[in-house]
C-alpha cells in the first residue's frame, strides 16, 4: 500500500490519486468506519461482505467493484476461508461530480458485479508502478490512470455491458435519421421512457444528448475534411434546415460552422473518408525511393 499528498497544483487536474494498494489472501475485514474521499476496491478472485450504510449485509463475488464514497459508513472484508484478491484506489477532485452525473460512480451501490476486473487492475497497476521512490511524474502519472480506472469500471460494469450497449450501438447507427426520440424506442420495441433509462445508464445522458454528440462529431469531420456546403452537411447528419443546424451548431460548439471550417478545415490527399484507420495499424508513407 502507497499512500501519496498532492499539491495544490495536482488538484487542478480534477482527479487526484490519494492511495494504492493490491494485496490478497485472507485479509482483515476494514471498518466500520467513513471516509472523507473516494475509494474503489476491485475484488478480482474469492469472495466476501459488505455492509451498506443501513448496516445491510451483501456478498461479494469476485469479479465485483466496492465502492466507497465520503461521509457514507462502510465495512467489508474477505471469507475467512476463501479470502480474496483486491486492488484499491483513493481518489478525490473536482471532476468526481461529473463522472458520478455520467453514472461512472455510484454512491448508492455497495456492491457492483463486473464481467472482467482485469482492464481496472490493469490501471490499479499502473498507479502502483507510478509510485516507486523518486518518479517526478507520480502524482500526474496517477491522475491519468484513476480516469482510466474510472472508464474502466464504466466499461465492465456488468448491468450495463448485456443491456446498454446494444441500445447505443443501434442508436449510433441511426444518429442521422430524421427521428424523434420516441421513434427510435418504437424501432427497438421500447417505450420513450424505457429508452431514455437505457441510455442514461449506459451513456450517462440523454438520448437526445447522445444523438446530438455524434451528429455534431460528424458535422466538424465533414466540415473539416470536405467542400460540402453548409446546408449539405447538415442534411448528411440529419437536419433538413440547414439554418436550425447552423444555431444549434453554434449554441453547442461556440462558433458558426463556416467559422469551424476556416479554423480546422484541412485538404485531404485522395478525398475525406468514413473508415477510420485501425489504430494498430495506421497508415504510413512508404518511400518509393531506395538506398544504395
Amino acid at each position: 500500500m502507497r499512500y501519496f499528498t498532492p499539491g495544490p497544483v495536482h488538484h487542478r487536474l480534477g482527479l487526484v490519486c490519494l492511495g494504492v494498494g493490491m494485496q490478497h489472501g485472507v485479509l482483515p475485514a476494514v471498518g466500520p468506519r467513513t471516509l472523507d474521499h473516494h475509494v474503489a476496491v476491485v475484488v478480482s478472485a474469492g469472495r466476501g461482505w459488505c455492509r451498506d450504510a443501513e448496516g445491510q449485509r451483501h456478498d461479494v463475488v469476485a469479479p465485483a467493484l466496492l465502492w466507497i464514497t465520503p461521509g457514507v459508513p462502510h465495512h467489508f472484508g474477505a471469507d475467512p476461508a476463501e479470502g480474496w484478491d483486491e486492488a484499491f484506489v483513493d481518489f478525490t477532485g473536482s471532476a468526481v461530480a461529473a463522472y458520478t452525473e455520467l453514472g461512472c460512480i455510484e454512491p448508492g451501490r455497495p456492491v457492483v458485479p463486473l464481467t472482467d476486473a482485469g482492464p481496472a487492475r490493469d490501471a490499479v497497476a499502473r498507479i502502483a508502478r507510478a509510485a516507486r521512490q523518486g518518479n517526478p511524474l507520480l502524482e500526474i502519472e496517477a491522475a491519468a490512470a484513476v480516469h482510466e480506472l474510472l472508464v474502466a469500471l464504466r466499461r465492465v460494469r456488468a448491468d450495463t455491458t448485456t443491456g446498454g450497449a446494444p441500445v447505443l450501438e443501434a442508436l449510433a447507427r441511426e444518429a442521422f435519421l430524421p427521428l424523434s426520440v420516441a421513434e427510435h424506442a418504437a424501432r427497438h420495441g421500447m417505450t420513450a421512457a424505457e429508452l431514455r433509462a437505457a441510455v442514461r445508464r449506459g451513456a450517462g445522458c440523454s438520448p437526445k444528448d447522445y444523438l446530438l454528440g455524434i451528429r455534431l462529431g460528424h458535422a466538424k469531420e465533414l466540415l473539416a475534411g470536405t467542400d460540402l456546403p453548409v446546408s449539405a452537411v447538415a442534411r448528411r447528419v440529419g437536419y433538413a434546415d440547414p439554418a436550425y443546424f447552423s444555431r444549434l451548431f453554434t449554441r453547442r460548439v461556440g462558433v458558426p460552422p463556416v467559422r469551424f471550417r476556416e479554423r480546422q478545415g484541412r485538404a485531404v490527399p485522395g478525398g475525406w473518408s468514413d473508415t477510420v484507420p485501425d489504430p494498430d495499424h495506421p497508415p504510413t508513407i512508404v518511400s518509393t525511393t531506395t538506398r544504395t
